[in-house]
């Protein structure tokens, strides 16, 4: 990370066991864990989230459409761009979410959704969250909360991709529809048992 921001006037910052945390309020991360309709649809009932993208990112080619990644051609990973204010949710509050509703030890699938852009990452935006996540990871490791090692990558963050309209909330607009209530509706259910006091009113 030698190369981090160096074009870039450095954050008014804090320090924090060892990390550098943003002081400004709006912060951005971008998550990746199975099918971005999943982890969209539980992040915009949270609250101190702001805004939820869902997109592509992870791979070789710009603007890649949604059948180039499915095509596992471009190495892109599902993925969404998430908003949030710190002091209403701080960043590892976000990754204890994300790592329970989704499944950090399966390599490049999630449940019936097989392939690379399945994967499970987090790009991330800063020095600061680039620890907290590697720290997160070990602290799960040392806890075995879950049965296998986790898989998860932590990279920063290259490109973004906004993907097509029809992804943007697409459990919302498409509640009916098989999936949402075969694959997104459980990761719903959990948050709801797990992370009640965090949710929107």
């Amino acid at each position: 990370f030698s190369n981090w921001n160096e074009d870039k006037p450095s954050p008014v910052t804090i320090t924090q066991l060892g990390a550098t945390m943003p002081i400004d309020n709006s912060e951005t991360t971008t998550l990746a864990g199975g099918c971005f309709w999943c982890v969209e649809a539980v992040f915009l009932r949270v609250e101190g989230i702001k805004k939820v993208t869902s997109g592509y990112t992870g791979g070789i080619s710009k603007n890649p459409t949604y059948e180039e990644v499915c095509s596992e051609s471009t190495g892109h990973a599902e993925a969404v761009q998430i908003e949030f204010e710190s002091q209403v949710i701080s960043f590892e509050e976000i990754l204890d979410i994300f790592f329970t509703i989704h499944d950090p030890t399966t390599l490049n699938y999630q449940g019936y959704d097989v392939g690379t852009r399945y994967r499970s990452a987090i790009f991330t935006h800063s020095k600061f969250q680039y620890t907290k996540a590697k720290e997160k990871i070990l602290e799960i490791e040392k806890t075995q909360t879950w049965a296998n090692p986790v898989v998860t990558e932590v990279t920063e963050l290259s490109d973004f991709f906004v993907a097509e309209g029809y992804h943007q909330n697409y459990f919302d607009n498409n509640i009916n529809q098989p999936y949402c209530q075969i694959v997104v509706s459980p990761k719903i259910a959990k948050l709801n048992q797990k992370f009640k006091h965090k949710l929107k009113n």
